[in-house]
């Protein structure tokens, strides 16, 4: 009888962090801290071990709009590492944060040397990639509706590999029109609307129900061809 297969265990950023020593730091940011600013030096990678952050571009005219949305084990700022010589976004924090900084040149060494670190960097830079051409369908095709159930559900890690979060950190509904492209109005409605249908309930913090999903499938059926 064959013996079965013992399970790889999983990869863990935290291992790899340890051999970041000189330039590797850790953090605690507070609520609505400013991690890098638009236009600043990019010489550095950043690892989320607690918290949500948000990656915003602010453009010429004044407009600021939250292009990611990020919580643990999240990455940010690795455009340095394509030759990106300044920040073209902005990165905050929605919540008190723990984050850990590793400089360009130790992070390049770290990914050469190590084969798990490199497999684990690659996926992530895939994920990235997909989340963002999601967020563009998302923006060109549905409604205002859909993408604010959607923004939510993120929030709560709905469709992630780690259990939901139903109750999420206080944000403000100006914060949530920023992330979809609307109105504070149109999101004041939509969250009302919500509420009735019993897809989520608030009172100082918001707690998002499976329910929602619905809004979501429901629109996919409808711009399927």
């Amino acid at each position: 009888m064959m013996k079965p297969k013992k399970k790889k265990p999983a990869f863990a950023p935290e291992a790899f962090l340890a051999k970041v020593q000189g330039g590797h730091t850790v953090s605690n940011y507070r609520k609505n801290a400013v991690v890098y600013a638009q236009g600043e030096l990019a010489d550095s990678v950043f690892y989320i071990h607690k918290g949500k952050a948000k990656i915003t571009v602010l453009s010429k005219q004044g407009k600021e709009a939250v292009v990611a949305l990020l919580g643990p084990g999240d990455f940010f700022g690795e455009g340095c590492l394509a030759a990106q010589p300044r920040r073209m976004a902005t990165a905050s924090v929605m919540t008190d944060c723990l984050i850990a900084r590793m400089i360009k040149a130790d992070i390049v060494r770290v990914i050469r040397e190590e084969p798990a670190f490199s497999e684990l960097f690659i996926a992530h830079l895939l994920a990235r990639n997909i989340r963002v051409e999601e967020d563009l369908i998302d923006q060109l095709f549905n409604s205002s509706e859909k993408r604010l159930a959607r923004v939510l559900l993120l929030l709560a890690n709905f469709g992630k590999d780690n259990k939901p979060e139903p109750v999420i950190a206080k944000i403000s509904q100006e914060t949530l029109a920023e992330m979809i492209g609307t109105t504070r109005s149109r999101v004041s409605f939509f969250m009302n609307k919500f509420r009735q249908l019993g897809f989520i309930s608030y009172n100082g913090h918001i707690e998002v129900h499976s329910s929602l999903l619905n809004v979501v499938l429901h629109e996919k059926l409808e711009i399927e061809p």
